[in-house]
């Protein structure tokens, strides 16, 4: 079992062991200069996750799947003049909740937050969505109201949580039968300390994909057996995608990340660090980075400490992989899709991805023996 995170609430660190080097596990809030709010609408099953930082932070992107629903994306381009940016807002409604940035921004001109103008401010405000049009009611979504109270909530009172919060209140995964056979994902974070250098990294789940802990490669969440609460195996899910309804799922699936330190990097390596973390999708989530995904991953710099490029990259991917396993334990059961919590455990011998059972498959679909 892994460590409960509200063993963690009030500042007292847990120490852990990651890739054999000791850590102190940390509340995602504890990374300076960063305010996340967030707003949901639980009825209509959407919401939006804001990052403000008032002073501005260094900021780069990787996007890896092919239906992204971004905005201001150029600006993490290392060829752009920019070298800051004020907020990054993670949010639902698919393209429509782009709208919610405008709030932001509206927001943080009020609190006089951003580039100086003649005659005012300009806040930099960069935004990606996850399509939750397919959860409670598709008409509702993230708007300008819903950005504002987000960046309010972020500056005067943080609000943040792991589970179906925020951008994370529709999120669903496992779709590759439909929506019908999915499980709920939602929100989730995880944050380490080494020495002065602190790293953490948010995520949205919403892959067509299955979830895996992986430290265990155990199955933990993804599609289900038609009428039942019980997952399908690996071996299982892997064969559904020879029947699946592949046309009907495009751009309808989005994992999106964010990774904060306060390790002191520049764009072009913030974008690196974005990079590398996309292995922590590829160690949680499976299949991942596919056609039908707007799989996509922020990193964010808040400070100065002096950290390696490459050992940053490669603790990035790490707690973005643990991020997705406290999504999918935190999320609960709603939209009449269930959760973790409220679905069967597969069988000790079919939740992992065994040797002998990707053998067999291996042979007979692509050796036909």
């Amino acid at each position: 079992m892994k460590p409960d995170k509200n063993n963690i609430q009030g500042g007292i660190i847990v120490k852990i062991q990651m890739v054999n080097i000791e850590l102190d596990k940390i509340p995602v809030s504890d990374i300076e200069n960063v305010f996340i709010g967030q707003v949901e609408d639980v009825k209509g099953g959407t919401g939006c996750t804001a990052f403000i930082a008032p002073k501005g932070i260094r900021a780069g992107l990787d996007i890896r799947g092919g239906g992204p629903a971004s905005r201001e994306s150029s600006l993490m381009n290392s060829l752009s003049r920019t070298e800051i940016v004020h907020g990054i807002v993670l949010a639902g409604g698919s393209a429509y909740g782009l709208d919610a940035a405008g709030g932001v921004m509206r927001y943080l001109e009020e609190q006089g937050i951003g580039i100086p103008v003649e005659g005012s401010v300009v806040p930099l405000i960069c935004q990606a969505d996850i399509f939750d049009l397919n959860i409670g009611d598709p008409k509702v979504r993230p708007d300008v109201a819903m950005g504002y109270e987000a960046a309010k909530r972020a500056l005067t009172a943080p609000n943040y949580k792991d589970g179906n919060f925020g951008a994370g209140c529709g999120a669903s995964v496992g779709k590759i039968s439909g929506t019908e056979y999915c499980m709920k994902g939602g929100i989730g974070s995880f944050a380490v300390q080494i020495g002065d250098l602190k790293i953490g990294a948010v995520v949205v789940v919403n892959a067509v994909g299955d979830v895996y802990d992986w430290t265990t490669a155990e199955k933990i969440a993804g599609v289900r057996h038609e009428g039942t609460n019980t997952m399908l195996t690996p071996a299982q899910t892997r064969k559904k995608w020879y029947e699946s309804k592949i046309a009907q799922l495009h751009g309808a699936n989005t994992t999106l990340g964010v990774v904060i330190t306060n390790g002191g990097f520049n764009k072009a390596e913030l974008s690196k660090i974005a990079s590398m973390a996309h292995d922590g999708y590829a160690m949680a989530i499976s299949p991942v980075h596919t056609s039908m995904d707007g799989d996509s991953i922020y990193a964010l710099s808040t400070g100065d400490v002096n950290a390696d490029l490459d050992t940053t990259g490669v603790m990035a991917s790490y707690v973005m992989a643990e991020a997705i396993y406290y999504a999918v334990n935190a999320a609960e059961t709603a939209y009449g899709i269930p959760s973790l919590k409220d679905v069967e455990p597969l069988a000790e011998t079919q939740k992992f991805i065994l040797p002998e059972e990707y053998r067999t498959f291996r042979l007979e679909k692509f050796r036909n023996k």
